[in-house]
């Protein structure tokens, strides 16, 4: 019933840009790895994806329920979080003190005309210190290149070895000690783009800068496409990618005349080249990295989340304010199907809700609510299965894809 998830590779490897001073001595820069399509020691290969959904409650407590079996296990307890991003693998919850990281066990390997699937053990990794909730940025790739995170309290950017978490070790690249207040570390390959202080600059694995840095104002909302990984600046967007084992950085500015609210969240299926973002009342964003280009989107009511499935049939999916997912026509904003409330409470209460897509199916966590839902978003959005898992779902990604 569920559908093979897509995961990508990015091709290639980045530079990185230096910045002043270096909080804590580097490691040295890793060497490159063969192509071991996604496998680590431990790990089981599968003949199809072994999709979850990992969650975390309030208290910290961790559970993955395998939507296969539609069980559910204990997977640890992390501190209280604050915020939680995922690859699609690993999740990482954010407070005050740092980051716990959890390793969900499953994960998709692709090798861009095939996938690999594996699960092995699930289990929470352990914390990487830091001041302020960070912000974490990661590639399409749970088994190799890096994982961003800065801390706004303190400006620390910190590049994690994205390889050694696979094999349960916590390994930092680089910290280095850049301007508090907003900030994104932006891996691409073995590398990272950091994004601080009116300015994006690219650095090696050792956390040595490389070229020219580019001005990004106000730097907000990050993610990796299929072409490559996308920062938000408030003009536009800069785009990272690699052309012959050498970093570009492309801006993509907003249509000249425009007064809609930039974008600040992307989010779409992933590995796909096109991303989704809120416009505020204007209506959505759709940031076309092949094109290079932006579109704004009206939408037919005001929207708070929206993420891209761009499929051959262009699904755009949204959230509305009391909390109906709108299914639209990724080329127009047309409405073409609608669900019934079903996370309005958690909305209404600020609770955290995600709207995730895959393939064929969106999932939606409803922390008031105490459910997860998948619908089938290409057939009137109809609600597939409804879960209510013992643990309230504050925080809830799609996992193995």
């Amino acid at each position: 019933m569920l559908s093979a998830p897509r995961r990508s590779a990015l091709l290639g490897a980045l530079g990185l840009f230096a910045l002043a001073g270096c909080a804590a001595p580097a490691a040295p820069a890793p060497q490159p790895s063969a192509d071991t399509h996604g496998a680590v020691d431990g790990a089981a290969e599968l003949a199809e994806p072994a999709l979850g959904l990992t969650s975390i409650d309030a208290e910290g407590h961790v559970s993955h329920l395998d939507l296969l079996e539609e069980t559910t296990v204990e997977v640890g307890t992390v501190r209280a979080p604050a915020s939680m991003h995922s690859d699609g693998r690993y999740l990482f919850a954010a407070d005050d003190e740092g980051v716990s990281i959890v390793d969900s066990g499953v994960w998709t390997w692709d090798h861009v005309d095939h996938f690999h699937y594996y699960r092995a053990e699930a289990r929470v990794l352990g914390d990487v210190e830091g001041r302020g909730i960070a912000t974490v940025a990661t590639s399409n790739s749970s088994t190799t290149g890096g994982t961003g995170l800065f801390f706004p309290a303190s400006g620390e950017a910190v590049l994690l070895d994205t390889e050694a978490l696979s094999k349960g070790e916590i390994v930092e690249r680089f910290r280095l000690e850049k301007a508090a207040g907003a900030g994104l570390v932006v891996p691409v390959g073995s590398f990272a783009a950091v994004a601080s202080a009116g300015e994006v600059a690219l650095h090696g694995a050792d956390g040595t800068e490389t070229g020219t840095p580019m001005p990004c104002v106000d730097p907000a909302g990050t993610l990796t496409t299929r072409v490559g990984a996308v920062i938000g600046c408030r003009d536009g967007a800069l785009l990272v990618t690699v052309d012959e084992e050498r970093p570009v950085v492309e801006q993509i500015p907003y249509p000249a005349g425009t007064t809609a609210p930039r974008a600040t969240v992307f989010a779409n299926r992933e590995g796909r080249p096109t991303a989704a973002a809120p416009a505020g009342a204007e209506g959505v964003w759709m940031l076309d990295t092949r094109e290079r280009t932006w579109t704004l989107l009206p939408t037919p009511e005001p929207i708070v989340q929206a993420t891209a499935v761009d499929d051959k049939d262009s699904h755009l999916l949204a959230l509305t304010p009391d909390g109906r997912v709108l299914v639209l026509d990724g080329d127009t904003g047309d409405l073409r199907a609608a669900s019934v409330p079903l996370v309005g409470a958690s909305l209404a209460a600020g609770q955290p809700v995600t709207l995730i897509a895959d393939q064929q199916r969106a999932y939606l966590n409803g922390p008031a609510e105490g459910r997860l839902w998948e619908l089938d978003f290409a057939d009137g959005a109809r609600v597939a299965r409804d879960f209510a898992p013992e643990r309230t779902p504050l925080f809830t990604a799609e996992t193995g894809r």
